[in-house]
């Protein structure tokens, strides 16, 4: 479903088979799998970017949450993740802190504060809401708490060598995630450019709809979730249905005010 990237460099002196070979191996556990409606291991403890301890569960109250996991030391995918998730939920309309809020968590036991606080203000330059710091939650955490959390999320990764050899990069998915109110997986986006439309369906039924405008419900109606490709589709049955019944009151109509304006049988000429 959701693009693989690994920050490792196979020597040029190796066959191209064996070169496959390796990078087959190492994307074997990179994999995400969808786990809608699973709860979220809210007792688990991180460490926020001003360097205070948390607990997951403290940012799930009453919004949903727009969520991602990257590592903040990555010099390749996950920019570009961080960067497509704050285009589109810039683009979406939503106020961070009254609609929604943002968890990022660092899937690197060895990311610290300071990291993911550099990440967090250029996430907000790119969110374009400079005073919503307070809900916009970039966290790093220990090995059992970053297991703990990323196979409730489905995600799973892998470290494999850089190209100085050392196991300090991740193999793993590009994708954004969506959670309700109460902790719950709501919805997954894949790639690394969120359509600002699938970013606010998203943010929409993971507050159970309670964010929605009248053109958002129409919306939902005319576009269905589909898993399978983590995007959203146009539901072109529901809008041929629409249409019909559209054409059938236009006709219905017509009817009436034909009938509502010939004169009376026997009237005067």
């Amino acid at each position: 479903m959701a693009t693989s990237a690994y920050g490792q460099q196979i020597g040029a002196d190796k066959p191209m088979g064996t070169m496959a070979q390796q990078t087959r191996d190492y994307l074997k556990g990179a994999g995400l799998v969808e786990r809608l409606n699973q709860p979220l291991p809210l007792s688990t403890a991180f460490v926020d970017d001003a360097g205070k301890q948390v607990m997951l569960g403290q940012y799930f109250h009453q919004r949903p949450i727009a969520l991602a996991l990257v590592y903040f030391k990555c010099g390749m995918l996950c920019p570009q993740v961080l960067h497509g998730m704050a285009a589109g939920l810039k683009g979406t309309g939503f106020t961070a802190g009254k609609d929604y809020d943002v968890v990022v968590a660092s899937i690197d036991p060895m990311d610290t504060p300071a990291d993911a606080a550099a990440a967090k203000k250029t996430f907000l330059a790119g969110i374009g809401q400079p005073g919503a710091g307070d809900s916009v939650h970039f966290l790093t955490g220990q090995e059992p708490s970053i297991t703990a959390l990323s196979e409730a999320t489905g995600f799973h990764y892998v470290r494999v060598p850089g190209p100085d050899g050392k196991m300090d990069q991740f193999a793993h998915s590009s994708v954004i995630m969506f959670a309700t109110p109460e902790g719950k997986m709501s919805e997954y986006l894949a790639g690394i450019d969120y359509p600002t439309r699938d970013v606010r369906l998203a943010l929409v039924n993971a507050s159970h709809l309670k964010i929605a405008t009248a053109k958002d419900l129409f919306l939902l109606y005319c576009c269905n979730y589909v898993p399978s490709s983590g995007k959203y589709t146009v539901a072109v049955l529901r809008i041929l249905g629409l249409a019909a019944m559209l054409t059938l009151l236009g006709i219905g109509l017509g009817f009436y005010f034909l009938n509502k304006n010939k004169p009376a049988s026997g009237a005067a000429a």
